[in-house]
C-alpha cells in the first residue's frame, strides 16, 4: 500500500476590501503579561492544565466544575476582563459563564422545565 502525498493548494488572492474583513480581537498587554508572569512563576493555569472542552461544556454540572477550576487561577481577573472586552460568545472565562456574549449565573439543562418542583 503506497501513500500519496499531495502538495498544498496555492492560496488565491481575493479582492475583499479591509472594510469587509473583521479585525481579530485584540489582546491587551495586561492579559499577556499576567499569563506570562503566572507561567514564569510556575503557577498552574487551569485552562492550560485541563482539557479545554471542560470550559465549553454542555451540562450544568460540567459548567460548575469548570467554574470551580477557575477559582484558584492566578489570572482569573485578567481572563474575565478580556472575555468581557472581546464579548466572548460562550464558555467559562474568569470563573463566569458566558452565553451569547452575556454573563449568566447558571446554565440551564436541556429540555423543557418541570411543571412541578422536584423534592430533593
Amino acid at each position: 500500500m503506497s501513500t500519496v502525498i499531495t502538495p498544498p493548494l496555492p492560496s488565491v488572492p481575493t479582492d475583499n476590501t479591509k472594510a469587509d474583513q473583521a479585525d481579530p480581537p485584540e489582546v491587551s498587554l495586561m492579559q499577556l503579561t499576567a499569563l506570562d508572569d503566572a507561567e514564569a512563576l510556575g503557577q498552574t493555569i487551569p485552562c492550560r492544565a485541563f482539557d479545554p472542552e471542560v470550559f465549553f461544556a454542555e451540562t450544568p454540572a460540567d459548567v460548575e466544575y469548570a467554574k470551580s477550576l477557575c477559582g484558584t487561577c492566578p489570572v482569573k481577573e485578567a481572563c474575565l476582563a478580556g472575555a468581557l472586552e472581546r464579548r466572548e460568545p460562550w464558555g467559562v472565562w474568569g470563573g463566569e459563564l458566558f452565553v451569547q456574549g452575556v454573563v449568566v449565573a447558571r446554565k440551564r439543562p436541556r429540555g423543557r422545565p418541570r411543571k412541578n418542583e422536584v423534592v430533593a
